[in-house]
């Protein structure tokens, strides 16, 4: 049965002795009926899933692969040269940061350059953005290398000297040939750096399920509660932990790495506890680098719109550096630590370890949620800045597969870069080809050029890794114009930062979770809830606390309340609703109670008789008001418990003589309202569509009212 909203309004009544109100139809609405039952739905969407037709079949492949859309209709002449040049720029910056996000993660040199190299061949196929570069990600190599640390300590091989690098490709042939029976054996196939690969690719391929499953399943919304500001947060704390993991670099120190809560923390601890041990050679070769590094990078960006391509530093550094490494005997002379040897060619293809998977599922959760995140967020900001669009179910399954398919080739897990994406987009990258052009820059460098880096210092790779944290770091700047924008945002950041830098990542990034949320709760628990008053010559009303000049109707009261009504927030309606009329309904009738005693006990003390005139201040006083208009339009829904409080509200001040009239309640709340039998016969309950008409029925209700008690 289809339901009516049937308004009605009363005119203000005209002068003269056969003045009667005039009664006049408003708005008057049919809903719509609900022609299609839930279970047609699903049957007509069962249907439309399982059908197969040819034309069906090769949407869907063309869907799943963009690369066969778009390649096909790669304009050559005028996107090659754009493709080729930012591909080149971003794969010469990607191998020093390649290299040194290894150290961050844990890994050898080596399986950096595997990452980024099979990262932008798989998102060539799968991406449907043209300008995101996908890669190593410093925020995600931390987390991993906090797991592939823990890891490594569980499973003792951090009592043993790490393995020489030149074992690492039999180390790593033998285990991905000979299945070890026992842990004894397989420490003598697999050393240390060989374990931590292991732990870092069953993680990554992990990680790469999850992306692909919420892609299937389309549960890209878990990202909408990782706001803009949270995010920045939870990056922003991560850089104070990476900063804090490289630090024993710069100065030389042979330190445990620290892991778990308070890793930062007790990281400093060990690190001045042994700062006499600084290596002298390697403290003056990282400041070396940051007297030419930050300088160099900072006027790359002062000058960005007039190069045609930044200028190369961080290789030159790093080639630099490994001359003067190799020629000075930085090593054999002053014992620096150095990179050791980086193999060429790739190792044979080994699944992971499948007994790891259970250490190691949980802890890919967070890092899959905020790898799809930053590439989803990072894919659809310069989609819409270029006019074209991606889909988001699509980007998820290529960062999925980005994680998947490498896991089987020694990589760990990778996600969209903002600085490199925003060098790509500079340098005039034009389709996913330039990613392609990248891995092709990667290649020479594995097969050909990566032994050369033996002599490489560490120190060195530590300073490339926090020089690019200078982004992360810089938002502390916008702390003030954050706060004068949104102060909530601004706490989420600061919690979720504090967080993420002193408790641990994988926690900060929770707690930022919780905290938004709580923040949102708290917003709908505690809302504004103003009065309004009339703008003269219109029929808007605006909060009376925010504008000056507003007008009010003698008698009537115009109540906003600006949240959806529910369990959380209901008694903050009802006392703030109390608080702004200045009458409580209840302390009325108990004051009326009490008064009516009084006034009964000193009749029945006057024995002569004679009534006793009894003076009740609070009684005898008008309540100023005689209509109470609720503006519902910022509403969302109702639960029941809200609609139970909206009855009370309308019974209690109806047993004081004050209507209480709802205006502007949008088509859900409406329809709350009717199942949940708020309007019932013999009530004066009306539903108005504008605050203006509602004012104006209770002024000429009021007026019909008057009239008939003077007659």
């Amino acid at each position: 049965m289809a339901e009516f909203n049937h308004v009605h309004s009363v005119t203000e009544m005209p002068e003269g002795d056969d003045a009667k109100p005039s009664f006049h139809h408003g708005i008057f609405l049919e809903p719509q009926e609900k022609k299609t039952s839930m279970k047609a739905l699903v049957v007509k969407q069962a249907k439309k899933t399982c059908t197969c037709t040819p034309t069906k079949v090769k949407d869907y492949v063309f869907s799943f692969f963009p690369v066969l859309q778009w390649l096909p209709k790669y304009k050559l002449r005028e996107y090659l040269l754009g493709d080729i040049m930012s591909g080149v720029i971003v794969g010469v910056l990607l191998v020093p940061q390649s290299i040194a996000y290894s150290l961050l993660a844990g890994q050898e040199p080596i399986y950096g350059l595997y990452t980024s190299f099979f990262a932008g061949i798989i998102y060539f196929i799968f991406g449907t953005s043209r300008h995101i570069s996908v890669g190593i990600f410093g925020v995600l190599c931390l987390m991993v290398g906090q797991v592939v640390d823990r890891e490594i300590q569980r499973a003792g091989y951090d009592l043993e000297p790490a393995a020489p690098g030149v074992l690492m490709d039999a180390a790593a042939y033998l285990n991905a040939t000979i299945l070890p029976v026992n842990r004894t054996l397989h420490k003598l196939l697999c050393d240390k750096s060989c374990y931590a690969i292991t732990v870092g690719a069953t993680m990554t391929f992990i990680a790469g399920i999850y992306q692909v499953a919420m892609g299937f399943f389309q549960v890209g919304f878990v990202s909408v509660y990782l706001s803009d500001s949270l995010l920045s947060g939870f990056v922003t704390g991560a850089s104070f932990t990476i900063l804090t993991s490289q630090a024993k670099y710069l100065l030389g120190l042979d330190i445990p790495r620290s892991s778990g809560i308070g890793s930062l923390i007790s990281t400093w601890i060990n690190i001045f506890r042994n700062i006499h041990k600084t290596n002298i050679c390697d403290l003056i070769t990282s400041f070396l680098c940051f007297v030419v590094l930050i300088p160099t990078k900072e006027l790359n960006e002062y000058f960005k719109s007039r190069l045609k391509a930044p200028v190369p530093v961080e290789l030159v550094v790093i080639v630099a550096a490994t001359l003067a490494s190799h020629f000075g005997k930085l090593k054999q002379t002053y014992g620096s630590s150095i990179a050791g040897h980086i193999p060429t060619g790739f190792l044979p293809p080994h699944p992971p370890d499948w007994k790891l998977i259970p250490n190691v599922a949980l802890d890919a959760i967070p890092i899959a949620i905020i790898g799809f995140a930053i590439t989803v967020s990072l894919s659809e900001m310069f989609a819409k800045k270029h006019g074209y669009s991606v889909k988001a179910n699509q980007e998820m399954y290529a960062i999925g597969f980005c994680n998947i398919i490498p896991s089987f080739f020694y990589c760990f897990t990778t996600s969209a870069a903002l600085a490199k994406t925003l060098v790509k987009e500079s340098t005039g990258c034009r389709t996913q080809m330039s990613g392609m052009v990248t891995s092709l820059v990667i290649l020479l460098v594995l097969l050909v050029i990566a032994p050369l880096f033996y002599s490489l210092q560490k120190c060195v790779l530590a300073v490339i890794t926090i020089v690019n944290l200078r982004g992360a770091l810089r938002k502390f700047r916008d702390l003030p114009k954050m706060w004068h924008l949104s102060r909530v945002d601004t706490v989420i950041w600061l919690v979720t930062m504090a967080a993420s830098a002193f408790i641990s990542t994988e926690i900060g990034l929770l707690v930022g979770v919780c905290f938004s949320m709580l923040c949102v709760i708290f917003r709908t628990q505690i809302p504004e809830a103003p009065l309004l008053g009339w703008v003269a010559e219109s029929e808007t009303y605006e909060s009376l606390s925010a504008y000056k000049n507003l007008q009010t109707k003698p008698g009537i009261v115009v109540f906003r309340f600006e949240a959806p009504l529910y369990y959380i927030n209901k008694e903050c309606f009802k006392s703030t609703l109390y608080k702004q009329t200045g009458v409580n309904p209840a302390w009325v009738k108990a004051a009326k109670k009490k008064a009516a005693k009084r006034m009964l006990k000193e009749k029945e003390v006057d024995s002569g008789g004679n009534q006793t005139n009894v003076s009740v201040d609070f009684v005898s006083e008008p309540l100023g008001f005689h209509t109470i208009v609720i503006d519902c339009c910022a509403v969302q829904f109702l639960d029941t418990a809200g609609i139970r409080t909206l009855k009370e509200v309308c019974k209690d001040y109806g047993e004081i003589d004050v209507q209480v009239l709802l205006a502007q309640c949008n088509p859900s709340v409406r329809s709350s309202l009717i199942r949940g039998e708020f309007f019932k016969e013999g009530e004066d309950h009306l539903l108005f569509h504008s605050v203006h008409q509602a004012v104006d029925f209770a002024l000429g209700a009021q007026g019909h009212r008057r009239t008939n008690d003077c007659k």
